[in-house]
């Protein structure tokens, strides 16, 4: 858990890693009702209604699967710089950074998405809280 990474570990880096052409991201986007699994894609398709207009301007669905894909990382990580555990060990001195980044099934590639957040100061720049 977050817990014993954090607080027993002591990891340093905390990897919030999403993947181009996500088959959630995909089904989330459907305006289909698909039973339990609503209650998991919910979070991303308000993601998805907050940023519509950008999402209505990329080029093709392929595009707004992959832009969604790096936005639902960029909440991620916000929320796991809200966590109180996150926040715990930075007022106590630990040196921890939150990363975001994005791997391409397709080539390999991993994108780092610059929203690595190490203090709530860097939380407030990236974030805006």
């Amino acid at each position: 858990t977050l817990q014993y990474a954090v607080h027993v570990l002591k990891v340093k880096h905390i990897l919030v890693v999403g993947h181009y052409g996500c088959g959630g991201v995909r089904t989330a986007l459907e305006s289909e009702d698909h039973g339990l699994i609503d209650h998991w894609l919910a979070p991303i398709r308000e993601l998805a209604h907050a940023h519509s207009h950008a999402l209505d301007g990329c080029a093709d669905q392929t595009a707004r699967i992959d832009h969604l894909c790096e936005l639902n990382v960029k909440a991620q990580v916000r929320n796991v710089t809200l966590n109180p555990i996150t926040t715990g060990a930075w007022r106590a001195g630990q040196p921890l950074t939150v990363h975001g980044w994005v791997y391409s099934i397709a080539n390999g590639h991993v994108t780092d998405l610059g929203v690595s957040v190490s203090s709530e100061t860097d939380r407030q720049r990236i974030y805006g809280l």
